[in-house]
């Protein structure tokens, strides 16, 4: 019994170092990197890429600010901008709350005061707020209490597109991706502004899943 145990001692001994050695090669593995948001990423495809949400972004800020009739008018227009209407309608899965949020944050700070944005998805906050003012639960505030709640004069209405082909004997694939911006009048449906198509076309041997 004892020879039994004294092999079993000498059997976990030895494997110790193994195990260790084998915990640190895991924990070394493969280290994080800080990339530049603006330039190209570690891993690249053929799809829409972060560097392009904000050439995106930069693009439609100076082309909508250049505009007199829409930021150089004496009261400011009031646009949403919001993914309700950022159809993607392309073979590549993104998040449209991140293209639309970095546009509407861009277009914020450069607009300074000249456009004002309105919130259609904050309705129920805004209502319930309103709500408790007006049955005495809560004061006005300091602002004040209005008839009704902001009117929107604009929506910016986004779409992204894509074209894909694939090689079938070399496996290389090739997309082109469009996207398009329209400003929508909502008193009369006209359309004031629509950007310049924003387009990459690339090409790779083995494409990149995009989550």
């Amino acid at each position: 019994m004892r020879s039994s145990l004294m092999i079993a001692a000498v059997v976990l001994a030895a494997m110790a170092p193994a195990d260790t050695a084998s915990a640190q090669r895991n924990r070394r593995g493969t280290q994080a990197t800080e990339l530049d948001p603006t330039g190209r990423g570690a891993i690249f495809g053929v799809g829409l890429e972060s560097r392009d949400i904000d050439m995106i972004a930069d693009q439609i800020v100076r082309d909508l600010l250049s505009r007199p009739d829409i930021a150089g008018t004496p009261t400011p227009p009031r646009i949403v901008i919001d993914s309700e209407k950022f159809y993607n309608d392309s073979s590549q899965r993104i998040d449209r709350d991140m293209v639309t949020g970095a546009l509407r944050a861009s277009l914020s700070r450069a607009a300074a005061g000249r456009i004002r944005f309105v919130s259609r998805e904050s309705m129920d906050i805004v209502m319930r707020e309103r709500e408790l003012k007006r049955t005495g639960v809560a004061d006005s505030g300091t602002r004040g209490m209005t008839q009704g709640v902001s009117g929107v004069d604009y929506q910016l209405v986004g779409k992204m597109s894509s074209l894909d082909s694939r090689d079938m004997k070399s496996g290389l694939v090739q997309r082109r991706t469009q996207v398009v911006f329209e400003l929508v009048d909502l008193e009369t449906g006209d359309l004031p502004w629509t950007s310049q198509p924003y387009v990459i076309l690339r090409a790779a041997g083995d494409d990149v899943v995009y989550r």
